[in-house]
């Protein structure tokens, strides 16, 4: 475990606002900011101590705000920088922090950057940018200078007639990719999108994308391993490519450290040692980064039962960087990428969506790192209804895969779209559950009369009163709960997740019933316990109700 574990951004909990999706004041159907300043104090009874704010910039929405066309103003529907200037103003005086996201892979096509890169190969700002010219086949035929697939669809590279050359969009066809390695293009990232908004007040940055910054300089045609398919999965010519560690390096010397901050870095998938090379404190990187090795587990066989004992694992790798490295890391179930939690990882049927939200919150407050949290996830929100047809997603890549796989990819999507965590907050049970007086943007979920705020803050068995419990336990008992060693007992068993939080020679104990029928009880310590906390009150004590989970301490 690291050293110093009094820093601030170790100890936090974070919660993830969707700026779209949280709070209409204005009846337009679309979240904005001064909702969120009228939620602050709600946001503040949950015992969360700093807020993530997902893209709030200007930009033509091709990808929900990941496409920004000024790092420096703020998207209409959302508000004014008035109103972002006192949202800061609000969370500090609250006693929170507020981070923003850092999205500097790419911007939109729209940005005055990118206008200036394509008007001429002459401009200053070409190559800025990522420009390449056409290959063509034997017979003339004009084609992208390689064979590599944009994450969304079709290939990576947009044909610009003006100057007959193709530029680079690992993402969307309006999300041109940055050339990092252009000295000065990277002074104007620091300078624009992280100095100004450093000198505002904000505390940190969520980064996007954070490995991608350095590609593959050949630009060579990769390996085939979809043969029916023209474009090919490219991500080994961007991801932790050969400068990624000079550029955050020269990012965190000439911006962060000179501010107290924090840095979360997602990162994607990366071993141990590839990992420290970001999060080490020897590193002078990031703070803190996110992986996606969870990703898939549970989809398709909720619960995840049958595949806890990979979860395990990936869960004991996450917690190498601490115990074994010199670094911190995170942990979180959701996000605006991924689907609902309780929908993946436990239950959502009415019998047991409730007991499995307060699983997956014993587990994660329970776990070490940096918690987040997201946007409806205190309350139990769920993924979209199965029988919703395909024109109610809305995500750039929902959109793509149904175009290209047809009504037969319908139950995919459903699991695995974005468009999941996206939903509107459920207030209350009224019309759009109190998320606008107006028409929402995105239809609200069916089950919102019974799933809202507002139901659970008067029932004190409510999954929202239970995560506040477990939110201010994690904060009591820090010393196992954010900075204990973790031990994982019986790690083959298939249905229960056993593990301690060791800190000195005390421990808590945790089990955790994964499945939908009773596990028996063990108790792999030699000592007494005494039970801190429960999901299921007056439960036989030998037994482990489906979707049980406990805390005992050894004290």
């Amino acid at each position: 475990m690291t050293v110093d574990e009094d820093v601030w951004w170790k100890n936090v909990s974070v919660y993830q606002i969707w700026p779209a999706s949280f709070k209409d004041s204005n009846g337009d159907g679309v979240g904005d900011i001064p909702g969120i300043i009228s939620t602050l104090d709600y946001v503040k009874s949950l015992g969360v101590d700093v807020i993530w704010l997902s893209p709030m910039y200007e930009s033509p929405q091709e990808d929900m705000g990941y496409d920004i066309s000024d790092y420096q103003k703020i998207h209409a529907a959302y508000g004014t920088m008035e109103n972002m200037d006192n949202l800061i103003s609000q969370v500090h005086k609250r006693g929170m922090r507020l981070i923003l996201d850092l999205v500097i892979n790419h911007t939109s096509v729209e940005h005055k950057w990118f206008q200036e890169s394509r008007s001429s190969k002459l401009s200053p700002k070409r190559d800025w940018y990522i420009w390449k010219p056409p290959k063509y086949d034997v017979n003339g035929n004009r084609l992208p200078p390689n064979n590599w697939a944009s994450v969304f669809s079709g290939s990576a590279w947009e044909y610009d007639e003006l100057t007959d050359e193709y530029y680079l969009h690992i993402f969307a066809k309006g999300q041109p990719d940055l050339n990092w390695e252009n000295a000065t293009t990277r002074q104007a990232i620091y300078d624009e999108a992280i100095t100004f908004w450093l000198e505002k007040g904000i505390d940190g940055f969520r980064i996007d994308t954070a490995a991608m910054y350095s590609k593959d300089q050949t630009f060579e045609d990769v390996s085939i391993v979809n043969p029916n398919c023209q474009w090919q999965p490219c991500i080994s010519m961007y991801q932790n490519g050969p400068r990624i560690h000079e550029f955050h390096k020269e990012m965190n010397e000439k911006t962060f450290s000179r501010y107290d901050v924090f840095t979360v870095g997602e990162i994607g998938s990366a071993g141990v040692e590839e990992s420290l090379k970001y999060v080490s404190s020897k590193a002078n990187e990031l703070n803190m980064m996110f992986s996606f090795d969870m990703l898939g587990i549970g989809i398709g066989r909720p619960p995840i039962s049958k595949d806890l004992v990979r979860f395990k694992r990936v869960i004991k790798k996450n917690f190498l960087l601490m115990d074994e490295g010199d670094g911190w890391s995170t942990f979180y179930l959701e996000n605006h990428d991924q689907p609902r939690s309780i929908s993946v990882f436990g239950d959502d049927s009415p019998k047991y969506r409730e007991r499995s939200g307060k699983l997956l919150a014993l587990l994660q407050t329970t776990l070490s790192g940096t918690l987040f949290l997201y946007q409806g996830q205190e309350i139990g929100m769920t993924n979209i209804p199965k029988d919703w047809p395909i024109e109610c997603y809305v995500d750039i890549e929902s959109k793509n895969y149904f175009n290209e796989n047809g009504m037969g990819s319908l139950d995919h999507i459903n699991q695995l779209a974005r468009d999941n965590g996206r939903t509107p907050v459920q207030w209350n049970g009224s019309k759009n559950a109190g998320f606008t007086t107006g028409e929402p943007w995105m239809k609200v979920n069916d089950n919102f009369p019974d799933v809202n705020v507002q139901a659970q803050e008067g029932d004190p068995k409510s999954l929202l009163v239970f995560w506040r419990r477990c939110l201010k336990m994690r904060k009591l008992y820090k010393n196992y709960f954010i900075h204990g060693k973790l031990n994982i007992i019986d790690e083959n068993n298939e249905d229960v997740f056993y593990y301690s939080k060791q800190s000195g020679d005390r421990y808590a104990y945790v089990a955790l019933n994964f499945s939908r029928s009773r596990q028996k009880f063990v108790n792999h310590s030699s000592k007494n316990l005494q039970l801190l906390i429960s999901n299921v009150p007056c439960s036989d004590y030998q037994w482990l109700e489906p979707f049980e989970g406990r805390v005992y301490l050894n004290e």
